[in-house]
């Protein structure tokens, strides 16, 4: 049975991995995208079930002949009438039964029901990856992964909802047909009003059950969007006290949730009283012509304990084949609420004929570069800079100058609405965006590690790297002073330590040593440190710069830092504001300037009072205008 249960489950290969494309933003395209490649196995699920279904229909034929047999024929003489057909029917119960239901369940439980839900998690996961980050900006990371995890299950349902329940009972429904047409045309009349009745039932409160489980669906996803936004950002919960402020903030989308689900429930309901009204009208109906013609001598005792049989058997099928059909459009409502985040295009796309990045020197030019995030205005307009191969520049300017939108559209996390960025003379927006953002290095302020092994997050900088390099990268990051101390609640240690979500089991200086040993094992030609340095000690900072220092030989720079004593003796610094280069220089020549630099400067050296007038009277103590 093992190797029978192996093959059944090789029939459908789930986790391929194939060209990523984006699924189809229509349920019935959607369904057809992930189904049709499967439609050999889904026919062949369908045969078996066929055969299944008959053969268990087939019994209650059997108990109908078998009573008229056992009153129409002596008991010296039962077998040797009827022995064939006692034989037959042994080898239905004992063999086309079993098989044809162990086909039936193989196929289903363990090809498709696993099959199709990571099919559809594992293709929509890798396309959802590939977004832009403006569309995980825009969204709670736990809706997101929501809608990935919830639509595989909720189409692998819809399919075995078919399966199981509209297709057998519709295999039920026609063989009774041609078994009432054969006993008396007079017994379909109940089963046909029945059929009238069911359809219309489905027809006119079902699509209210989609309509109210995708608002359910959605009212699920926003549940588990604030709560995992409470969770993520649980040390701000308790910094500020306000685990009341979050009992309110989750508490309105727990409303919304039950009053959604109330209102899904409610139709279920009204669809149950419903149901259950028509199949008693059935039930009585078909039994009262039953014995009405077999008063007439138009039917046998087993003729009618056939029909009584079947129509007690749709009967208790019904309410199960309702609830199938229920969860069917359940089902597609979470698909259809699904596809409207797992399909959205994605904004920042390779051209069709995108080549890899060869950064020959590493010089950086802004042509004109025009970026308003989609706004008529602000940000960055009419930019140009140069940065010559090996340059070292720093990015200087308050905040909202533009400094980080600068180097997010180096690395082009959004498209330019206007201009170009050209490294090497090549244009970016020609290139495959894995081979540039391979050809940069970047040390973020805002530092976040994956939830793995020191190891493996240092490597993440060059999956190929061997253990060796891993360690040396950490200690020219000074990350081995404390990475031997490691050890997680799993009782893994050192570099086998697991760091947490977002590294939250590290100090902000252990992730951001943790981050530099990253970009150190990449050593990819162009570097961009954004407060690369912001979260370490000064005698730890003192420490790596001589590292830091080596990283940056040879490579083109752009450093972005608050703290102007960090980067004062780059090449060049780079004065913005308000999306415009408004100085450019060294640092001595900026500060003779006296323009914007001098005035950050000054700030940041002297402080934000007038030391001069620290002995004055308070109330004429002043602070500088900007």
């Amino acid at each position: 049975m093992t190797k029978l249960y192996a093959y059944m489950e090789a029939l459908l290969d789930a986790l391929r991995i194939d060209e990523v494309v984006r699924p189809p933003d229509k349920a019935g395209a959607f369904f057809s995208h992930f189904l049709m490649p499967h439609s050999r196995l889904i026919a062949l699920t369908l045969a078996v079930t066929l055969i299944a279904a008959l053969s268990e229909f087939s019994l209650y034929v059997f108990v109908g002949f078998l009573v008229d047999w056992v009153n129409q024929t002596p008991a010296e003489a039962f077998f040797a009438t009827h022995g064939w057909a006692l034989a037959a029917m042994a080898f239905v119960v004992l063999v086309l039964r079993p098989v044809s239901v162990l086909a039936s369940r193989g196929l289903t439980n363990l090809a498709l029901v696993p099959g199709l839900t990571n099919l559809v998690r594992w293709h929509s996961h890798r396309y959802v990856l590939r977004q832009s980050l403006a569309y995980f900006q825009n969204d709670f990371a736990g809706r997101i992964a929501q809608k990935v995890t919830q639509t595989g299950p909720a189409l692998r349902e819809s399919v075995i909802n078919v399966i199981d329940g509209i297709w057998f009972l519709a295999i039920q429904l026609v063989a009774t047909v041609v078994l009432f047409i054969a006993l008396d045309w007079r017994l379909l009349l109940p089963l046909a009003g029945w059929s009238l009745a069911y359809i219309a039932v489905i027809g006119f409160m079902v699509p209210g059950v989609r309509g109210r489980s995708a608002a359910l669906s959605e009212a699920n996803s926003a549940l588990s969007g604030r709560i995992v936004d409470s969770y993520t950002n649980i040390q701000s919960v308790k910094l500020f006290a306000h685990a009341e402020f979050e009992d309110r903030f989750a508490l309105e989308a727990f409303k919304r949730h039950l009053h959604a689900f109330r209102q899904l429930m409610r139709a279920i309901v009204s669809m149950t009283v419903m149901l259950t009204a028509i199949n008693g009208v059935m039930i009585f109906a078909t039994g009262a012509i039953a014995v009405m013609v077999w008063a007439d001598g138009g039917l046998t005792a087993g003729a009618i304990a056939i029909a009584g049989g079947l129509v007690i058997r749709i009967n208790q099928m019904s309410g199960w084949v309702l609830r199938t059909v229920t969860s069917l459009f359940e089902n597609i409502g979470v698909v259809e609420n699904g596809i409207e985040t797992i399909s959205q295009p994605i904004s920042v796309v390779d051209q069709d004929d995108a080549v890899p990045l060869k950064v020959s020197a590493g010089k950086i030019r802004f042509d004109h570069v025009r970026f308003h995030y989609g706004q008529d205005a602000g940000v960055l307009d009419d930019l140009d800079l140069v940065i010559e191969p090996g340059e070292k520049i720093g990015l200087v300017g308050p905040s909202g100058a533009g400094k980080s939108t600068l180097v997010n559209l180096l690395l082009r996390f959004y498209d330019l609405e206007g201009g170009r960025i050209l490294i090497d003379d090549q244009d970016i927006a020609a290139i495959s965006q894995n081979s540039l953002r391979a050809s940069i290095g970047v040390v973020t302020q805002d530092t976040s590690l994956l939830h793995r092994s020191v190891r493996d997050n240092i490597r993440y900088g060059r999956p190929q790297a061997g253990d060796r390099e891993v360690q040396r990268a950490a200690t020219e990051a000074r990350a081995d002073l404390f990475i031997p101390d490691l050890v997680d609640p799993g009782g893994r240690s050192g570099y086998d330590a697991y760091v947490g979500e977002r590294g939250v089991k590290l100090s902000g200086g252990q992730r951001q040593r943790i981050a530099i040993a990253r970009v150190m094992l990449k050593d990819a030609p162009v570097l961009i440190l954004d407060e690369a340095t912001s979260a370490l000690d000064s005698e730890v900072e003192a420490a790596i710069q001589d590292n830091l220092d080596r990283l940056m030989h040879g490579k083109t720079v752009i450093a972005i830092a608050h703290r102007l004593s960090t980067i004062a003796a780059m090449d060049r610094l780079v004065v913005m504001d308000h999306g415009q280069i408004v100085e450019q220089g060294s640092h001595e020549s900026l500060l003779e300037q006296g323009g914007l630099y001098s005035r950050l400067w000054n700030r940041q050296s002297g402080g934000f009072i007038d030391l001069s007038r620290v002995d004055a009277p308070a109330d004429n103590m002043t602070i500088p205008a900007e």
